[in-house]
């Protein structure tokens, strides 16, 4: 997931909450521009005293990786976390070696600073499940946040927070297998590849959305029903899902930017646009 949101919304509140609440092993990697490949996955290191090589894991083999500020550092090292989070693996000198599940990666970064930043290639955003805009409380809940810390609430301190696990890593197979059995028709498989077509036909885009968004739609969808109760899936699921799914996987046509459209308003006029099966 790509938390994108200007800083002091709690998105480093928001990795360590979603870890406990799973009772996830945890992991922070500030991504600078002189971060290297072998800092985020590790690197074979020589032992005088043995006379051999041992591998120096990197902080990548954990449950809940967040990459904080990700564009910070160049193509380089964002690369880095390709094969990870593809594959649930890295390749070190050569050796293959299985990160633990669950393995999930969690990047924020600043969409108003760009100074000494990097854009993500479309292959690594292409990769990241969502992007979801993490935005500005209301007022309301924002006055709440000031009366909970006056009333010592740290957001350093989960444990003091009492936030507690509500399901255990050992569970998550179970609800792994619950949600792929979630029931999809036909018309849904057609739905979701007319939007993925549609994206492609796009006169407001360069780039369309990829295979890998169908399938992510698809998995979202199910998930989305199964919270809902259902067992099965239904168009407006699809729909509910669209804008983070797709946002971070298309290009905008300078022309639409012009127009003052942005991926949302392109997004929504694309799914309008795709008759929903009854």
């Amino acid at each position: 997931m790509l938390l994108e949101g200007v800083p002091g919304v709690a998105k480093t509140l928001l990795a360590k909450t979603l870890a406990r609440l799973i009772d996830a092993e945890f992991g922070r990697i500030q991504f600078t521009a002189d971060l290297m490949p072998s800092d985020v996955v590790g690197t074979e290191v020589f032992e005088i005293n043995k006379g051999s090589f041992y591998l120096k894991r990197g902080p990548i083999f954990t449950n809940i990786v967040l990459a904080d500020e990700i564009n910070r550092a160049p193509a380089k090292t964002q690369s880095a976390l390709l094969e990870a989070m593809e594959e649930r693996q890295v390749t070190i000198e050569g050796q293959r070696h299985t990160l633990p599940p669950p393995f999930m990666v969690l990047a924020t970064q600043n969409p108003v600073e760009y100074e000494g930043t990097y854009p993500l290639p479309e292959a690594q955003l292409d990769r990241f499940l969502f992007k979801v805009l993490v935005g500005y409380p209301p007022a309301a809940q924002e006055q709440e946040i000031l009366r909970r810390y006056h009333a010592g609430f740290d957001a350093h301190d989960i444990d003091a927070a009492g936030i507690q696990p509500v399901v255990q890593i050992a569970d998550l197979p179970a609800i792994q297998a619950e949600i792929r059995g979630v029931t999809v028709e036909e018309g849904i498989f057609a739905y979701i590849t007319q939007i993925a077509q549609a994206s492609r036909q796009s006169q407001d885009l360069i780039l369309g959305a990829s295979p890998r968004a169908s399938i992510a739609s698809l998995l979202a969808a199910k998930t989305y029903a199964a919270l809902q109760g259902r067992s099965y899936v239904t168009p407006d699921d699809v729909k509910h899902i669209i804008l983070p799914i797709y946002r971070h996987r298309i290009i905008l046509r300078p022309e639409a930017e012009i127009e003052g459209l942005d991926a949302d308003a392109v997004l929504r006029r694309i799914v309008a646009g795709v008759q929903a099966p009854r």
